[in-house]
């Protein structure tokens, strides 16, 4: 089974002003994605699915007045004896001709089939995985009507953000997994040339497929009423996505600019027991400030967060989420801002010390600049409207 990919679509990221000032700025509400108490999984489907039947327990029903459909049903361990068995058995209650593969998806089971029914004639993807823990599988269908090809990016898009389990929110989800196996890791060096770090080989390419998939999905809500919350679903796409494929780059990052640090206050004596969080925030600020500030006028035009780590390239809204995803990854909260009227972005982290601040969920972030050689907590007069700014959290 081959799954097309996404084609790409145009957005625009302009460079930072270097008018300097500090303020104060509020923020917007975030949106969120759907979850089972009762069965533990969580789904962050595309804008404008509303729930259209189910149960409220063990099926619920999603559709869009663009024809989009959204299926989600449990089955319990009595009704079918394994995963192999549920997925056939989804199969033959949907009457498809589509093929079933089969894979293991986070060590667990899980099946993949395409869906082709003549009666009414519909078209799309089912997931099927375990629920871990719950003897229950879960599926997930994702279709619409035959033909429309326009549609399969929120098909891709919609499976693709089910979450099974507490212990797979931080990872690539089904379809980008079964479509792009990680590989082996690899000792890659990072953009500088001063370290390296462990990434599998199949990551860079994984990594840009799916923001490649979710920018066509979020292009779609231009004109939109929702393109606010449509924003903050694709950059917590990505972040989903890249978390556990930046594991070892934060490990690196953070260890070696320590322990460079260390070595220069052995040298010089100098300690002056300065927030050690700050310094590392400052210290990964300065290294995305450092990469080539490059944009894709034909495709997304955000550049994927390995990729951007190893070849030191990216606009404002890829080393902002860099940065943040970073800093969240030791253990510092972060998060990052949007402007579609200024077109550009800014990473934000709770932190101690002087600076511009951003009121989102009740903290007071301090805003990074990564466009332009300046110090945390400087932010252009020119893009400082509080009106223009959307807040973005990843959790």
């Amino acid at each position: 089974m081959k799954i097309k990919d996404a084609p790409k679509s145009v957005k625009l990221c302009r460079p930072f002003l270097l008018i300097l000032t500090i303020l104060m700025i509020p923020a917007f509400a975030a949106a969120e994605a759907l979850y089972s108490p009762t069965w533990g999984f969580s789904v962050d489907v595309p804008e404008g699915y509303g729930f259209s039947g189910g149960d409220g327990k063990n099926r619920f029903s999603f559709s869009s007045p663009e024809g989009l459909m959204f299926d989600l049903i449990v089955f319990d361990g009595g009704r079918y004896a394994s995963l192999k068995e549920c997925a056939e058995g989804v199969k033959r209650q949907l009457r498809s001709s589509g093929d079933i593969s089969f894979f293991d998806y986070h060590e667990k089971k899980a099946a993949l089939m395409e869906m082709m029914m003549n009666d009414p004639p519909l078209a799309g993807w089912c997931f099927v995985g375990e629920l871990p823990g719950r003897n229950a599988y879960l599926a997930a269908l994702a279709y619409g009507p035959a033909g429309a090809e326009h549609l399969q990016s929120f098909h891709f898009s919609a499976i693709d953000s089910v979450i099974l389990s507490e212990a797979d929110r931080r990872t690539p989800g089904p379809i980008t997994e079964f479509t792009y196996p990680r590989g082996e890791p690899k000792e890659t060096l990072l953009a500088g040339g001063t370290f390296k770090a462990l990434i599998r080989e199949g990551d860079a390419e994984a990594a840009q497929s799916l923001v490649d998939r979710e920018f066509t999905v979020l292009t779609a809500y231009t004109d939109s009423p929702l393109w606010q919350e449509a924003w903050i679903r694709f950059y917590r796409a990505v972040y989903r996505d890249s978390y556990g494929r930046l594991a070892d780059i934060a490990f690196t990052t953070e260890r070696s600019l320590f322990l460079k640090r260390q070595a220069q206050n052995d040298h010089s004596g100098a300690d002056d027991g300065t927030n050690e969080s700050r310094i590392f925030a400052e210290e990964v600020l300065a290294w995305v400030q450092s990469f080539r500030y490059e944009r894709d006028l034909m495709g997304s035009d955000f550049v994927n967060l390995v990729s951007a780590a190893v070849e030191g390239r990216g606009d404002c809204d890829s080393r902002s989420m860099l940065w943040a995803l970073l800093l969240q990854r030791n253990n510092i909260p972060a998060a990052m801002m949007v402007s579609r009227d200024y077109s550009h972005a800014m990473g934000l982290a709770d932190l101690e010390g002087n600076g511009a601040r951003f009121d989102l969920d009740g903290k007071k972030w301090i805003v990074a600049e990564t466009t332009a050689t300046v110090p945390l907590g400087l932010i252009g007069e020119n893009v400082s409207d509080p009106q223009h700014w959307l807040g973005i959290t990843f959790d």
